[in-house]
């Protein structure tokens, strides 16, 4: 039946949404609670006018906003029904053929969360290398590493940047599957982005103070409201200091954050946005400890293996992004963006080799990293709505132009000169450090350019049943230059280029109103790091996911389940060229095949949870000096996270919320390559309790690791392990003004 749908759009600030946010840093607000009732009467966004769309189908779904221009995206407590990572549009996530984990603010808030990591573990990413604790620099989906993430759908992960600070996160989205046709270059098991909060009219400031275990203190505070009379410009800042000890011996750090947001409407039809962040950490290289004769438990957890009174290694950051949107006529936006950043990561550490002097006396060496990088990405999108006979259309197109530049200089002492030996039972600190060798281990330069194009549609082709096709054809080169001794019959510098087309298909049918089935097939690819035998950088890798799955919608819309099979690989792997050789060719293949399942919503009123659970079976398919059947690094067989909270509704407990969260990680392998020891499973218990004193203040205490559970969740190149945070309380309060 054809019918006119005649509703509100709301178009974003970014390719993240612009969100109704009542709470700031380090609050929640739960919907029906007194302090949302409270709230909610001031929350107000910067909208477009009323759009009307005639179409046939149903009424939701599907609003033309392309790019980062997001209709409204709200949350229910820990239940997203939509959302615009996977598609670009906001979309019900029902209608996505694809698994989508959103994790909301409110699963950070009620965890206090102060990074990322312990969103993603709910919602199914694994931990991998994390650069000595000075940030997110990989981590794994379904099985196979990446290292690419978002944030309102702008890269942010190119070199080594902090890991990102959950001050000004509204929300984050995981695509599970491969996602190059939106994002480019990547790797098939997934990636996320991160939606930041965006301006209120309603003026509010939000304070938070937490301290907790280990003389961690931390400082909030998330300030918004108009800077006219007129209510057409909003601004909003959130912000973060931090002054952290550690478990770890000798260990301390320090951050500070600040995230400002402008947004100017200066006619009903177009929005500008200007976003920023400025991110600075100091702290000292820590991976870790190293086991002796593999067993890990035989070193303390707190054992460092560094050297105290080094100073700290600063890793500084700064991102700007500019968003302009205009809606051309009730049915057709128009979106276009840029963003730059930059950072660097410079300073003295000490690391560990793999040959020992003997079973508990490790060698080292003094280490110098000086990384800087650089990234400008340009972004032009169309995104509309129009019928072709009985079938409906959303359709995207967009334009995009990346440039990166990576200079790496990393140098270190000659360990067989100086030993730099430390007893790993009875270490002895205060050794003069070894003078660092020339010439440096690495010292290059990469320049990668790209530029790209792509099309997607999403068709109701009845009411029940929708499709997504999309294509993006990218033109990428490399260039690499070493400024080493170049080996004679190397090129320098050295490049590759490659056009690559990556399609994406999927189809999603509503068997009811509750219930919807699903299959996609997707590609992606990304430059591989290494070099063959003449310097040239190796073929670029790919990759394929296959996804099966279903998602149901239960109790009354509260709960949504989803569940999905998954069968991806990565081609064109660096394998050594042959046995004994130094040399590396891209002929080597990976695996990973498993199923994934996914709950959030309310179990009753004021019962809220949030869980994942991943089987991956990920091991080598091919290679030319790993056993084939080889499990993957960091990767466990199963894991399991799970986080609820139960707010009393009623009574004289009324805004009091309990409840906690589960994680359980199995065994992984330190290395893939002749792995010399496994990480031992582990399961940890948290505990979240908080208390609304009055709609604007609140008050909590959490436990993390209450068992105390010695364990450790990454490894990193087949030597070290990283122990996890032993039992710690920490409390706080956030108000709001």
């Amino acid at each position: 039946m054809m019918f006119e749908e005649k509703r509100k759009i709301r178009i974003g600030l970014g390719r993240g949404a612009l969100l109704a946010v009542v709470a700031g840093a380090g609050s929640s607000v739960v919907p029906g609670s007194a302090a949302a009732q409270q709230a909610a009467a001031g929350t107000q966004e910067v909208v477009l006018e009323e759009l009307s769309v005639v179409g046939e189908g149903r009424g939701a779904g599907n609003g033309p906003a392309g790019g980062f221009g997001v209709p409204r995206l709200k949350a229910d407590g820990y239940l997203a029904r939509d959302g615009v990572s996977a598609t670009r549009t906001q979309t019900p996530l029902r209608e996505v053929p694809q698994t989508v984990v959103v994790v909301p603010a409110q699963v950070l808030t009620d965890a206090a969360a102060t990074r990322v990591d312990s969103a993603l573990d709910l919602a199914g990413v694994g931990r991998a290398n994390n650069f000595g604790g000075l940030g997110l620099s990989e981590f794994t989906i379904r099985g196979l590493a990446t290292g690419e993430y978002y944030r309102n759908g702008f890269p942010i992960n190119r070199g080594y940047p902090n890991s990102p600070d959950v001050a000004s996160i509204e929300r984050i989205e995981v695509l599970k599957g491969p996602s190059a046709f939106l994002y480019g270059r990547g790797d098939p098991g997934g990636t996320f982005n991160i939606v930041t909060k965006q301006p209120l009219a309603e003026r509010s400031l939000w304070v938070g103070q937490q301290i907790g275990s280990f003389n961690a203190k931390r400082t909030t505070f998330d300030a918004t409201g108009p800077l006219d009379a007129e209510g057409q410009v909003l601004a909003r800042l959130t912000g973060a200091y931090e002054n952290n000890g550690s478990f770890r011996d000798f260990v301390s750090s320090d951050r500070y954050y600040l995230a400002p947001v402008i947004a100017w409407k200066p006619t009903a039809d177009t929005t500008v946005t200007l976003e920023g962040e400025v991110l600075s950490t100091a702290q000292p290289l820590d991976r870790g400890i190293v086991p002796i004769n593999g067993n890990l438990r035989a070193v303390p957890r707190n054992r460092f293996l560094g050297e105290p009174g080094i100073p700290p290694m600063r890793n500084d950051n700064a991102l700007g992004q500019l968003r302009i949107e205009h809606k051309i006529d009730p049915d057709w936006v128009v979106t276009a963006g840029a963003q730059v950043l930059g950072g660097n990561i410079q300073g003295y550490g000490v690391g560990v080799r793999g040959e020992r002097i003997s079973p508990s006396v490790v060698r080292r060496v003094s280490e110098y990293r000086d990384l800087t990088w650089s990234d400008i990405d340009l972004q032009l999108n169309l995104a509309g709505k129009f019928e072709t006979g009985p079938f409906r259309h959303t359709l995207l197109m967009g334009l995009e132009y990346d440039s990166y530049r990576y200079r790496e200089v990393f140098a270190r002492s000659n360990v067989n000169d100086f030993p730099f030996g430390l007893d790993l039972l009875a270490p002895r600190y205060g050794q003069s450090l070894p003078p660092i060798a020339q010439p440096p281990v690495t010292n290059f330069l990469q320049d990668t350019q790209s530029i790209a194009g792509y099309v997607q549609d999403q068709i109701d082709i009845t009411p029940r049943l929708h499709a997504l096709v999309g294509v993006r054809i990218e033109d990428l080169s490399l260039v690499s230059t070493n400024y080493n001794a170049v080996p004679a019959g190397t090129v320098n510098p050295a490049s590759r280029q490659a056009t690559v087309a990556t399609p994406r298909f999927g189809l999603v049918y509503d068997l009811t109103d509750t219930v919807s089935v699903y299959g996609n097939y997707a590609q992606s690819f990304r430059p591989n790091t290494g070099t063959d035998a003449r310097g040239q950088p190796l073929p670029f890798q790919g990759g394929e996911g296959i996804e099966a799955g279903a998602k149901v919608v239960l109790l009354d819309g509260r709960l949504s389940v989803d569940a999905a099979v998954f069968d991806i690989r990565r081609t064109n792997v660096p394998t050594v060229e042959s046995s004994g050789s130094a040399n590396f060719v891209a002929a080597g293949e990976i695996r990973s095949r498993g199923f994934d399942l996914s709950v959030a919503g309310y179990l009753a009123p004021g019962w809220r949870v949030f869980g994942t659970y991943t089987y991956a079976d990920a091991e080598v398919t091919r290679d030319r000096s790993i056993p084939v059947g080889t499990r993957l690094a960091n990767v466990p067989t199963d894991s399991f996270a799970v986080q609820s909270v139960y707010e009393f509704q009623s009574g004289d407990l009324r805004g009091l919320g309990l409840g906690g969260g589960v994680t359980y990680v199995g065994a992984r392998n330190a290395g893939t390559a002749a792995a010399t020891f496994r990480l031992p499973e582990y399961t940890t218990v948290n505990l979240i309790s908080y208390y609304w004193i009055t709609p604007e203040v609140k008050l909590y205490l959490n436990v993390e690791n209450l068992l105390d559970a010695t364990y450790y969740d990454r490894a990193f190149q087949n030597l070290y392990a990283t122990p996890g945070l032993p039992r710690a309380i920490m409390g706080g309060v956030a108000a709001r003004f």
